[in-house]
C-alpha cells in the first residue's frame, strides 16, 4: 500500500475509529498508529509480516476489536491486557507458542480466535471471563484439557486438529458450553468422559478423525442423554 493510500486510511480512521491495514506489506508496527490511540475502536493488521506488537498497544484504550491474522507473531506484549474494552481478539495463522497471563484481564472479551498457531497448553487464562462466547484454538499442539476447564464460560470451544489425548471430567461442569469440537485429535474412545455426555450442557460434540470408530461412540454411557440434547436443539432450528 502506497504512502498516499495509507494517509487516506489514517485520515478516515481519525473520524470513524476504524482502521484496516490488512495486506499493506507491513513489516513493523506503523509509528503513526500511535496518534490514533485515543480514538481507535477497530484495528485490522491481518496478512502482513509483523513480527511483534509493541508494548504501546496497551494505550489503545477504546479498542473493541483487533485482528492480526496471518502475520509472524511469536508472542504478545504483557500490555495487551490493558485493553479492557476489547471484545474480539483474532490472531489466527501466527507462530504463537504461549500467551501472556495478562489476557485474563480482558474482561469484555467475547470472541477469541487463535487457530493455526503453536500453542502447546490449553489457554486456561481465558477461563472465568464472564462474557466469552467463542474460543477457537484449533490447529495447535494442545495435548490435554485440564481441570481448570470447569470455569470456562464460552458457549463454543473449537479444539479441532490438536493432539488431545486427555479430557478432564471437569469439562462437564462448564456452565454455558454447548458446542465442543474435537475432530482430528488423538482421543481413544475411553478418553471421552461419561460426565460430558450425561451431565453437561453440550448439545453438539464433533469427534470425527480420532483413534476410534465413530460407531463405538453410540455405545458410550450417557450417549442417549447427549442425543436428547442434540435432537432438542435441532428441532428448535427447524
Amino acid at each position: 500500500m502506497g504512502n498516499s493510500a495509507l494517509k487516506r486510511h489514517f485520515e478516515t480512521a481519525e473520524k470513524t475509529g476504524v482502521l484496516n491495514l490488512s495486506k499493506s506489506k507491513l513489516s513493523e508496527f506503523p509509528k503513526r498508529l500511535f496518534t490514533l490511540s485515543p480514538v481507535l475502536r477497530t484495528l485490522d493488521l491481518s496478512d502482513n509480516s509483523l513480527p511483534l506488537l509493541p508494548p504501546e498497544i496497551g494505550s489503545f484504550s477504546l479498542l473493541k476489536s483487533i485482528s492480526c491474522n496471518n502475520n509472524k507473531l511469536t508472542d504478545l506484549p504483557v500490555e495487551i491486557g490493558q485493553l479492557v474494552k476489547l471484545e474480539t481478539l483474532s490472531l489466527t495463522g501466527n507462530k504463537l507458542i504461549s500467551l501472556p497471563s495478562s489476557l485474563s484481564q480482558l474482561i469484555s472479551l467475547k470472541f477469541v480466535y487463535l487457530s493455526n498457531n503453536q500453542l502447546k497448553d490449553f489457554p486456561v487464562l481465558f477461563c472465568g471471563l464472564k462474557h466469552l462466547e467463542v474460543l477457537d484454538v484449533s490447529n495447535n499442539l494442545i495435548e490435554s484439557i485440564p481441570s481448570e476447564i470447569s470455569s470456562l464460560r464460552a458457549t463454543e470451544l473449537n479444539l479441532n486438529q490438536n493432539r488431545i489425548s486427555f479430557i478432564s471430567n471437569e469439562i462437564s461442569v462448564c456452565p454455558r458450553l454447548k458446542t465442543l469440537r474435537l475432530e482430528e485429535n488423538c482421543l481413544q474412545i475411553a478418553s471421552i468422559p461419561s460426565e460430558l455426555l450425561t451431565n453437561s450442557k453440550v448439545s453438539l460434540l464433533t469427534l470425527e478423525g480420532n483413534l476410534f470408530e465413530m460407531k463405538s461412540f453410540a455405545n458410550l454411557e450417557g450417549y442417549d442423554s447427549y442425543m436428547e440434547r442434540y435432537t432438542a436443539v435441532k428441532k428448535k432450528m427447524f
